[in-house]
């Protein structure tokens, strides 16, 4: 996943970690919803489920330190691998948004799932990312704001 406006090139192999322009990534260790810094995607005009999406925003806003919305599927899981942000989440994308990332992702330590906790994130085009101790807290507060 490469990120031209700060020239980084995020590099992951399956068993073999992930890597920010040579230097060793894993994901932040912060234990509570309430300390972390959270990315999303957003539907765009006529596209997706604006409801369910303002419905997800409500909720998980009253949960966390603060919320973001940057753009770049792959960017956005290679930041929770980084550490930049603690966890994501995201719906209606394609396979190429999320494969690159989610490699990089699972590599530095973190975790991703469909929105129904399985493995089904590029077929299903949606994910919940984060550590161990966030994605599954993210993910519950999702499926209630259904």
């Amino acid at each position: 996943v490469y990120n031209p406006a700060n020239d980084e090139m995020f590099v992951a192999e399956r068993g073999k970690g992930a890597f920010l322009n040579d230097r060793r990534l894993r994901v932040a260790v912060r234990r509570r919803l309430g300390d972390a810094v959270v990315a999303c995607g957003l539907p765009h005009l006529g596209r997706g489920d604006l409801a369910l999406a303002r419905s997800e925003l409500a909720a998980v806003q009253e949960k966390v330190a603060g919320l973001r919305r940057f753009g770049s599927a792959a960017l956005d899981l290679a930041w929770v691998a980084a550490g930049r942000f603690d966890a994501y989440w995201e719906r209606d994308l394609s396979p190429w948004d999320l494969a690159a990332g989610l490699v990089v992702l699972q590599e530095a330590g973190g975790l991703a799932s469909d929105f129904d906790g399985r493995e089904a994130m590029l077929t299903k085009g949606e994910v919940v990312a984060g550590n161990g101790a966030l994605h599954p807290e993210l993910l519950a507060i999702l499926k209630a704001a259904r």
